[in-house]
C-alpha cells in the first residue's frame, strides 16, 4: 500500500511537471540553473511534508547559511563585501520567484576574486618566520569572528590560522627528528630555525593542495552549494545532489565501491568517522574508531597531505576514496584527544554486513540469543526476496534450537532503512496489531499493522539502542515499549529522526533535454509517530533503562541538526498490551542499581564528560611550550581512560552451527566473528542487558508458578 501510494505520488508530480517544464535553455549555465530553481522550487512547494512560505524570514536564513558555507573561516571576504551581499538579504525569495541569478552570480565571481588574492596573503605571511616563544592565543571559534575591514586585517588574520596550523607541523617536526636521531647515529638534531621552516613548508604544500582543489571546481559545484543553502531551510534531510554527488550517491546505493571502508559525517567544520564497515579495510585494521576527527589526507607516493578541516564532506571523500590497491594515510584526532597518522591500503568495499547475524551467550550456565541488525533492509523482489525481517525470522528459529532463555536484539548503530521491513520485523514478537502510524504530504494518516497472528518469539526480549539508532529502529523500540513486550536499553534517548526521504531524478522532469545531467533531489515526504500517537521527531524513543556512553555529552541527533521538523503528535491508534508475567518495572529497578554500582560504567561516563571538555576548548596557546604543556596534559589524562579498552567480562559467545561449518570454508567470514565476539564479550552494555533477560526470565518464572497455583 505504501509503496503504491508512494510512486502514485512522486509520478503525479513527475507527470504534471512534464508538461510544464520542456527544455528551452540554450546551453548557458545562467539559463541551466534557472531551470533548476524552477524544478526544486516546484517540487518543494508541492511534494515536501512542511513546503516552507518563501519570504523575507527564509531569505534571511537562506543568506547567512550559504555566505557561512562560502567562507566559514571568514578569511576570504571582507566587511565592505558582506554589506554589499546584504543588499539581497530579504530579496533572495523574490529572486528565485523570478528565476533571478543575480545574488549568485554576485556572490560567486567576488568569492572567486578573493580566493585568488588570498594566495599572495598566505604566501606572504608563510614567507616569514613564526615566533612560537611569543605569548599569544588563536580562538577557533570563528562564528564569534567579525568579517575584516581592510587587508592588513586579513593578513592578519590569516597570520594567526597559519600560525596555529603551522604550530601542531612545528610539534610533528620535532617529534619526528628525536626519533629518527634515536634510532640512527647518523641523524642529527635539527635546530628549532630549521624544524619551523620545515613546519611552514608542510603548512604551505597543505594549502597549495586545496587551492588546486578549490581551483578545480566549477560553477556548477558553487551552484550546488547555493541550492543546497536554499533547501536545508525545509529540513536537514532535504538536498540537492549536483550530477557528480549523483552519480556517486548511485554507486553508494550500490553496495560496492573502492576506498577505506568507513562512513563520515560532518559537523561544523571537522570531518569524523560515524562507521566502520564491516569487512572494509578500515575495520580490518582495527586503528580507526568512530568518532576519530579526520584533519589531513596524504596520499600514496606524496609526502605532503591535504588539511581537510572545513572542506565540505563530498569534497573530502574524493581525496579519502581511491583506487584498490593504493594507500591513504588518515592524520587523525582520536576521540581521546590524541593525534595520530594510520595508513590505510585501499580495497573493494561490498556493504555485506548490513545483514543480520546472530551468537548464543552463556551467563551463569543459562544460553541466551543476540541478534545484531545494522540495518533494516529490504529489496522488495518478489522473486529473490531479501529482507531482514526474513532473516531475523530465521535466526530466531536457529536459536530457538539452542534452548534459548532470552533474545536481545542490538539497533546500536541501526540508522534505519525499509518502513516495510521494520512493521514485519516488529510482527515477530505480537500477535497482531498496529506498529507506527504515518502521515503523508497530503495530511492523510495510515496505520500500518501486523495482520499474521503467528509469533515467532514469545519469551523475553530486549531492545538494545543508542543515539545513532534512528528511523526504523526507533520505530521497532518504540513498538515493543508501546506494548510492553521488551525492555529498551542504552542511551537517554534514540536520535529522533521521525521523517521518511524520497530521492527525484531532475532529468525525468524536463523533455527533450539536452544540456547534461540536472541531478537529483532529495525531500522529505512523510512523518512518522508511535502507536501512542507521539512523534519520535527530536525526541527519539527514551530507553527504560539509561546506561553512560562516551558520546553522551557531544550531542548527537536529530536534535543537533539545522532546521529539523518539530515534534507533535496525533491520536492513538488502537491496540492492546502484551499479556504476560513479566515484571518490568522490577527489572529496570535491579538494572538501575547495578548501573549505579558499576565501576566500569562510571568511568565511561567520566572519559564521556573529559571529552566533551576537550572538543569544547576553543582557545589554544601558540606559544609552543604551553601548547606542548597542553597536549602532555591531556595525553596524561587519557590514560585514566585505559580501562575502558582492557575491560573484559567471563561471558562465552559462539556462532550457530550452520555459521560455524561456512566458518571452516570461509577465513574472512571467520576472521569477522572471531572479531565480532571478542567486541561482544569486552561490552559492558551487551553484560547489562543479559543481566535485564535474567530479571525478566526469573520474574516469568515466579509470576507464572503463582498463577498456576491460584488455578
Amino acid at each position: 500500500m505504501k509503496g503504491k501510494y508512494k510512486f502514485l505520488l512522486l509520478a503525479l508530480l513527475i507527470a504534471f511537471a512534464s508538461c510544464s517544464f520542456t527544455n528551452k535553455i540554450d546551453g548557458s549555465d545562467n539559463d541551466k540553473d534557472k531551470l533548476l530553481i524552477r524544478l526544486i522550487t516546484y517540487l518543494l512547494d508541492n511534494g515536501h511534508y512542511a513546503p516552507q512560505d518563501i519570504n523575507d524570514d527564509f531569505s534571511a536564513r537562506v543568506f547567512e547559511e550559504y555566505i557561512n558555507q562560502l567562507d566559514p573561516f571568514k578569511r576570504y571576504f571582507l566587511e565592505s563585501d558582506i554589506k554589499e551581499f546584504e543588499a539581497y538579504k530579504d530579496k533572495i525569495d523574490d529572486q528565485l520567484k523570478g528565476y533571478d541569478l543575480s545574488f549568485f552570480n554576485l556572490t560567486h565571481q567576488r568569492l572567486i576574486q578573493r580566493i585568488d588574492e588570498s594566495k599572495d596573503v598566505y604566501a606572504k605571511v608563510l614567507s616569514k618566520p613564526f615566533d612560537f616563544d611569543k605569548d599569544e592565543t588563536f580562538n577557533s571559534n570563528y562564528e564569534s569572528l567579525d568579517y575584516v575591514k581592510n587587508k592588513r586585517e586579513m593578513k592578519e588574520r590569516w597570520r594567526k590560522q597559519l600560525k596555529f596550523s603551522t604550530i601542531a607541523n612545528y610539534d610533528e617536526a620535532i617529534e619526528n627528528n628525536q626519533l629518527m636521531a634515536e634510532e640512527d647515529d647518523t641523524v642529527e638534531l635539527k635546530s628549532k630555525q630549521e624544524l619551523e621552516a620545515e613546519a611552514r613548508e608542510t603548512t604551505l604544500k597543505s594549502l597549495t593542495e586545496l587551492y588546486t582543489y578549490m581551483e578545480e571546481r566549477q560553477r556548477n559545484d558553487w551552484f550546488g552549494v547555493y541550492m543546497n543553502a536554499i533547501v536545508r531551510e525545509f529540513d536537514p534531510h532535504t538536498f540537492y545532489f549536483t550530477p557528480v554527488d549523483k552519480d556517486r550517491f548511485d554507486l553508494d546505493m550500490s553496495g560496492k565501491y573502492d576506498g577505506i571502508g568507513a562512513r563520515l559525517q560532518r559537523r561544523l567544520d571537522v570531518i569524523s568517522i560515524s562507521e566502520l564497515i564491516s569487512g572494509g579495510p578500515a575495520w580490518r585494521q582495527n586503528k580507526l574508531e568512530t568518532g576519530d576527527q579526520i584533519l589531513k589526507v596524504t596520499q600514496e607516493g606524496e609526502e605532503e597531505g591535504v588539511n581537510i578541516v572545513g572542506m565540505r564532506l563530498e569534497d573530502a571523500v574524493k581525496y579519502i576514496k581511491g583506487p584498490k590497491g593504493t594507500t591513504v594515510t588518515l592524520t587523525v584526532k582520536k576521540v581521546d584527544g590524541t593525534l595520530e597518522d594510520i595508513s590505510i591500503v585501499r580495497d573493494k568495499v561490498v556493504l555485506e554486513e548490513t545483514y543480520a547475524k546472530s551468537s548464543t551467550v552463556i551467563k551463569d550456565g543459562k544460553k541466551y540469543g543476540l541478534i545484531n541488525l545494522p540495518s533494516f533492509y529490504d529489496n522488495f523482489d518478489r522473486d529473490n526476496r531479501v529482507s531482514c525481517a526474513i532473516d531475523v525470522k530465521r535466526e530466531i528459529e536457529r536459536l530457538k534450537k539452542e534452548n534459548i532463555e532470552g533474545v536481545i536484539i542490538d539497533l546500536r548503530d541501526n540508522r534505519g532503512g525499509s518502513l516495510g521491513a521494520v512493521v514485519d520485523l516488529t510482527g515477530l514478537f505480537i500477535k497482531d496489531g498496529p506498529i507506527v502510524q504515518v502521515k503523508s504530504t497530503t495530511g492523510d494518516k495510515r496505520v500500518l499493522s501486523d495482520e499474521d497472528e503467528s509469533v515467532v518469539w514469545d519469551g523475553p526480549l530486549v531492545i538494545m539502542v543508542n543515539e545513532l539508532s534512528a528511523s526504523a529502529s526507533e520505530i521497532l523500540a518504540a513498538a515493543m515499549q508501546d506494548y510492553k513486550r521488551g525492555v529498551v536499553i542504552g542511551s537517554e534517548q534514540t536520535f529522533g529522526k521521525g521523517t521518511v526521504q524520497n530521492v527525484v531524478d531532475l532529468n525525468r522532469m524536463v523533455r527533450n533535454n539536452s544540456n547534461g545531467d540536472l541531478g537529483a533531489i532529495k525531500f522529505t515526504t512523510d512523518k512518522y509517530y508511535r502507536i501512542n500517537g507521539g512523534s519520535v521527531q527530536l525526541k527519539g524513543v527514551n530507553s527504560d533503562i539509561v546506561v553512560p556512553d562516551r558520546y553522551k555529552y557531544i550531542g548527537i541527533g536529530e536534535r543537533t541538526q539545522d532546521n529539523p521538523l518539530s515534534w507533535d503528535k496525533i491520536d492513538s491508534a488502537t491496540y492492546n498490551l502484551w499479556e504476560n508475567y513479566y515484571d518490568y518495572d522490577g527489572a529496570i529497578k535491579n538494572s538501575q542499581e547495578r548501573i549505579a554500582a558499576n565501576e566500569q560504567l562510571k568511568l565511561i561516563d567520566e572519559n564521556a564528560k573529559w571529552i566533551n571538555e576537550i572538543r569544547d576548548n576553543e582557545t589554544f596557546s601558540l606559544n609552543y611550550n604551553d601548547y606542548k604543556e597542553q597536549l602532555e596534559f591531556n595525553e596524561m589524562q587519557a590514560k585514566r581512560f585505559d580501562k575502558i579498552s582492557e575491560y573484559t567480562s567471563n561471558l562465552t559467545f559462539n556462532s550457530l552451527p550452520y555459521e560455524l561449518d561456512l566458518v571452516a570454508k570461509d577465513s574472512v567470514l571467520k576472521e569477522k566473528r572471531k572479531r565480532w565476539h571478542k567486541s561482544l564479550s569486552k561490552d559492558v552494555y551487551i553484560e547489562e542487558a543479559l543481566n535485564v533477560l535474567q530479571d525478566l526470565k526469573l520474574s516469568y518464572a515466579i509470576k507464572n508458578n503463582v498463577a498456576q497455583i491460584k488455578n
